[in-house]
């Protein structure tokens, strides 16, 4: 049997610093956690928020699950779509100012369904290349043309439209890229979009919660980024104008067009679990009938719908929350300012400190780990060659003295 073949690999892995391995939890989700049996204080967390252990949200589990148990027993199409569900895909898409919204079981799932149902063969993917992995591979599985445009660089996309001559056309983006923390021109990609008569299915698993009013999302963020971003190296000149969307009531730009289809998971700010999409009936009708990954998927228990309408009422209450975390952020670039290692561009809870060396980066994250301090090492193939980095999240539940403890602890090890 080929299992020396298997070893071998890891071997090799392993040797360039990019093996795997798990970490067991023994603590609830928060800042300060147990792992095997040693306290941490953590900064690797999605729990935007800090609602992942919220009383709130866990009394609203145990009082769904006393109502409707803990199983869903079955599809939403046979008989696993429960009042909780309809209700929770009611107030998200009330939420997000879309018609209709769609739970799916995680984030990965969505996009796999969204993409697949939506486009196939003679029609045309275009993707941003640094779009998250659940996007790369729901563009291949579809069986459509696959064109990406090196990220955020609009005059790429603009001409990559331009050639595209018959068929479905879709553009897919993060809206808060996971590993880099900087956000997609999202005024710029719908113009394109209106202007080639294209979709736009926009990945918002990182800002829904966190960015925008009330943390709806990035299509209600009044802060765009720059646009368009480029790729490091591309040339400011080759940027391709276009006229201005209309300012709208929500924002610098008016981003309530039926073209977008807006993903969002439920797993990081919404502290729980699972994901929705938001979009015109048309488009979610047929997601419910052409979705693979919803269709032939046991739904998710009720009671976490339960717990997740509570946590949308956390959300649309958390403006306090959401300032706090902007103010950590902008300590922890300040304290990081002067360090041999430069924090990426961004805004958001996303900080990513940029090491490069597989292996420095791992080393730096096991000296945190032996001061207490938990941040992940990211490399290859999740980033580019040469891009290893520690992925620093912030949370609403940190405290000022937690970010202070990082900094201090980063700035020994640079001496």
């Amino acid at each position: 049997m080929p299992f020396s073949e298997l070893q071998n690999e890891l071997n090799r892995r392993a040797a360039q610093g990019l093996l795997r391995s798990r970490r067991t939890l023994e603590s609830p989700q928060s800042p300060h956690i147990v792992v095997e049996g040693k306290p941490y204080l953590a900064f690797c967390s999605n729990d935007y928020l800090g609602l992942a252990n919220h009383p709130q949200l866990v009394a609203a589990l145990q009082q769904s699950a006393a109502q409707y148990g803990v199983g869903a027993g079955a599809a939403h199409l046979v008989s696993g779509h429960f009042a909780m569900h309809q209700q929770l895909e009611t107030e998200l898409a009330a939420f997000v100012n879309k018609p209709a919204a769609l739970l799916f079981s995680t984030g990965y799932m969505a996009n796999l369904g969204v993409v697949q149902a939506l486009v196939g063969k003679g029609d045309t993917v275009f993707a941003d290349k640094l779009n998250h992995a659940s996007l790369n591979d729901a563009m291949l599985l579809s069986r459509a043309t696959v064109r990406r445009y090196r990220h955020g660089d609009m005059a790429q996309l603009a001409q990559l439209l331009e050639q595209a001559e018959s068929g479905r056309k879709l553009v897919i983006t993060d809206a808060v890229f996971s590993m880099d923390g900087d956000l997609a021109p999202l005024p710029e990609l719908l113009a394109l979009c209106e202007q080639h008569d294209a979709w736009l299915l926009v990945d918002d698993a990182h800002g829904f919660g966190v960015i925008g009013e009330q943390g709806r999302g990035s299509l209600f963020n009044r802060k765009s980024p720059p646009a368009p971003l480029f790729q490091r190296g591309v040339s400011a000149d080759a940027r391709v104008h276009h006229p201005p969307l209309q300012k709208g009531g929500r924002g610098d730009f008016d981003l309530n067009s039926p073209r977008i289809i807006y993903m969002a998971t439920l797993g990081k700010a919404a502290g729980v679990s699972g994901a929705f999409v938001a979009a015109e009936r048309v488009v979610i009708d047929t997601l419910i009938n052409h979705a693979r990954s919803y269709v032939y998927t046991t739904a998710a228990p009720p009671a976490l719908a339960g717990a997740l309408l509570e946590s949308l009422r956390l959300i649309a209450q958390g403006d306090a929350l959401r300032v706090h975390l902007q103010q950590l952020i902008a300590q922890l670039r300040g304290g990081l300012r002067d360090l041999p290692w430069p924090l990426m561009p961004s805004a958001t809870a996303i900080q990513p400190l940029l090491i490069g060396d597989n292996r420095a980066a791992l080393r730096l994250s096991d000296e945190l780990r032996e001061r207490g301090i938990w941040v992940a090492a990211i490399r290859p193939p999740t980033v580019p060659q040469g891009t290893a980095r520690l992925r620093i999240t912030l949370s609403a539940a940190h405290s000022a003295g937690d970010v202070t403890r990082l900094i201090e602890a980063l700035h020994e090890l640079a001496c």
